[in-house]
């Protein structure tokens, strides 16, 4: 058993130095594409939901695959205007209190059908960030892991990079974020170029999301 636990916890840490930790946020439930939890068994493309968070995990699935449209059962809803409200008030959420949403959606539209036993939900989803960068998007535990992350970056000939992080301390990091940018621009020659563009998502609240944006010519130095 300590043995199955230990083999466990290795795959575990090595998911998340790969880049493949869950997209959704949170408490949001870890799920894997085409799990029997968020997908219908009997309609291919269709994911279901039974609750509020459900709705929001599985919007926040759909983003993470840069999914355009796609169709949501809904059940345990009994009426249109409940079935309104709660579409209303997740997309809200999602693009204003997660970061991935925040980072990646333009807007997100809805319109629901009664059926037999469920709603039927049509979602629209609009981006402002291609599916490349979405799928770019780099998990790191901390802060702590920005100085190897820009380095790298910047040596690949990037322009670009937006780090997820999993914990953040908004009594030290934003001021070490500043730190990291000014000593990973001496190291690399680029003080005299102009200024990174640092943007935290989402806008308010703990961050999420960290997203560093420099000219492509500091990437080619």
């Amino acid at each position: 058993m300590k043995r199955k636990a230990g083999v466990l916890a290795a795959l575990a840490a090595l998911c998340l130095l790969t880049g493949c930790a869950s997209l959704l946020e949170r408490e949001y439930s870890t799920v894997e594409p085409h799990s029997s939890t968020f997908w219908e068994s009997e309609a291919a493309g269709t994911l279901r939901a039974e609750s509020y968070q459900d709705v929001v995990n599985d919007v926040l699935l759909l983003i993470g695959q840069h999914t355009e449209s796609a169709t949501i059962r809904l059940y345990n809803f009994t009426d249109d205007m409940t079935v309104a409200e709660t579409l209303e008030q997740a997309t809200t959420e999602i693009q204003q209190e997660t970061p991935m949403g925040a980072y990646a959606v333009e807007y997100i539209t809805s319109t629901s059908r009664s059926q037999r036993g469920y709603y039927e939900i049509s979602v629209q989803i609009s981006y402002r960030r291609t599916e490349q960068q979405v799928q770019a998007v780099v998990n790191a535990t901390s802060t702590e892991a920005l100085p190897s992350l820009l380095d790298a970056a910047l040596e690949a000939g990037q322009s670009e990079l937006a780090v997820r992080i999993g914990y953040w301390r908004e009594e030290e990091d934003p001021a070490l974020v500043e730190s990291v940018v000014a000593q990973t621009r001496e190291k690399h020659g680029l003080t005299e170029s102009p200024a990174w563009t640092v943007t935290y998502y989402p806008a308010s609240g703990p961050v999420g999301l960290i997203e560093f944006v420099w000219g492509s010519g500091d990437a080619e130095k």
